[in-house]
């Protein structure tokens, strides 16, 4: 019995190794178009005729079915203007939430005025600056390859290794030019406000932008596909929760403060006011206002939350809870 099943061990031993044996691959340069295995390897057309071998395609050159290495020719759609938006729209927010911590005033004057103007027309003119570098060059039109899905924001991990053999490093831009313009926006932003920022008024908040860039930059770096996805989210649920934080640091949590504070006071307008224009931005990124007229509608509740807060602070005051 104990024979029988080496046997049948032996024979289904072989099996698997006949089922996983190698096979046969041309990597090289070939004179008719062959498949290069991999999500992202391809082979470029020489001048010859021939193909060259397997590798990265150049930039903004991607791999189509049959491994071709063919040049992007779309634009970006409208969800992936909203992602560059938000990209700007992040280091302004981080600009303004800098200049106003270093002023450490409660009400709006002429130097902390001229710091944020200073700050938008560096984002601005970045932002302008890197659409007119991105191909075709001075062009505000952007040519792009179009993103299928998460793995195109990161090749790296999928450079194939055919027959556990030699791996080929076919790693590529392959969401041309998304995940570059995002570098060289950061990098145009740095140099502009140095340039313009004032350093008498505005010291502490270019330190404070020159540790936060880099930090955005390691973060695009490595979750740059993640947040492409995900940053409506995340823009609804951070409008939120500043939202509550910004009422929260008031002293008197009656309704009737909450209201005239908001009212009568032009720099809690001003932050209510972005808090709205966040939300209304992450609505409008989640539903593409594919349906026009209800997604709209939509982008009337954001003031829903600040005013479910006013609303329900009273029933959240510490100083009405007691312990029995």
């Amino acid at each position: 019995m104990f024979i029988l099943i080496n046997i049948i061990g032996i024979l289904f031993f072989c099996l698997i190794f006949k089922s996983v044996s190698s096979y046969e691959i041309e990597l090289g340069a070939v004179n008719k178009l062959v498949r290069c295995p991999g999500l992202y390897c391809g082979r470029e057309l020489l001048q010859n005729g021939s193909w060259s071998g397997c590798g990265a395609c150049p930039r903004g050159f991607r791999a189509n079915a049959s491994s071709a290495c063919i040049e992007c020719d779309d634009s970006p759609e409208f969800y992936d203007w909203l992602y560059l938006g938000f990209m700007a729209i992040l280091a302004l927010v981080l600009h303004w939430f800098s200049i106003d911590t270093a002023a450490k005033r409660r009400s709006f004057c002429k130097e902390v005025l001229i710091l944020h103007m200073c700050a938008l027309f560096e984002i601005v003119t970045a932002a302008v600056l890197t659409l007119l570098l991105s191909d075709p060059m001075g062009s505000l039109v952007v040519r792009s390859c179009r993103t299928e899905k998460l793995s195109d924001w990161y090749t790296l991990l999928h450079n194939p290794n055919p027959n556990y053999e030699e791996t080929l490093h076919c790693t590529q831009e392959a969401v041309y030019p998304l995940y570059t313009m995002v570098f060289i926006f950061y990098a145009l932003s740095i140099v502009l406000m140095l340039i313009v920022r004032p350093w008498k008024q505005g010291k502490m908040s270019i330190y404070a932008a020159l540790y936060f860039f880099p930090i955005l930059a390691l973060i695009q770096a490595i979750f740059g596909g993640l947040i492409y996805y995900s940053f409506p989210y995340i823009v609804i649920i951070l409008s939120v929760i500043s939202n509550a934080a910004h009422f929260a640091f008031k002293l008197d949590q009656s309704m009737r403060f909450l209201v005239v504070s908001t009212v009568t006071d032009v720099r809690n307008v001003v932050i209510l006011l972005g808090h709205w224009l966040l939300h209304a931005y992450g609505i409008i990124a989640i539903t593409q206002l594919e349906d026009p007229v209800f997604h709209s509608a939509l982008v009337a509740l954001v003031p829903l939350p600040a005013v479910f807060y006013i609303l329900t602070a009273r029933f959240t005051d510490p100083n009405k809870l007691h312990v029995d």
